[in-house]
């Protein structure tokens, strides 16, 4: 590790104490670390965009939007490669959330998240990109299924891109 030593000015370090404050940080060196690979990763550099990360996408939906659920279904399997798993929340009767893990190149995954975030239908969303060494992608898969107890159910399996499962 490197030390490094900067000049930043009363306010600013004021406004550092207090993120630390509010996030629970016993020194400015873990909160500096975190805050640089925070910015690093929202800058928009070029050439990062093969870089692999893994993402969570979250959204709320109108379930009841025409045919909304369905599309969003069809998307995560048409992209199956990228989305590794999917948790369902109803939220009260007109509004469901979704977590979804991506994984891949980072221009996929903005791609695919910035789409279904921009549904028609798809009140809120969020996607949080951080990346990660390829080289420790394994690639393996599992198979499994679930069901919502709202009569609805689905099940599927991931493969590898050699077509194990």
């Amino acid at each position: 590790m490197q030390r490094l030593t900067i000049t930043i000015d009363d306010d600013l370090l004021a406004e550092v104490d207090a993120f630390m404050a509010r996030r629970g940080y016993d020194n400015r060196s873990e909160a500096f670390r975190d805050l640089l690979r925070s910015g690093l990763e929202s800058a928009d550099h070029a050439g990062t965009d093969s870089r692999h990360c893994i993402a969570t996408l979250s959204y709320v939906y109108d379930h009841a939007a025409r045919e909304l659920p369905k599309r969003l279904t069809q998307e995560a399997h048409d992209h199956s490669g990228l989305a590794q798993a999917t948790l369902h929340v109803h939220i009260d009767q007109e509004s469901c959330l979704e977590v979804t893990v991506l994984k891949g190149e980072r221009a996929e995954v903005k791609a695919f998240a910035d789409h279904v975030i921009a549904e028609r239908g798809v009140r809120h969303g969020h996607v949080a990109l951080m990346p990660i060494d390829a080289a420790h992608d394994h690639g393996h898969a599992h198979s499994h299924s679930h069901s919502h107890s709202s009569s609805h159910s689905h099940s599927h399996s991931h493969t590898t891109k050699s077509g194990k499962k």
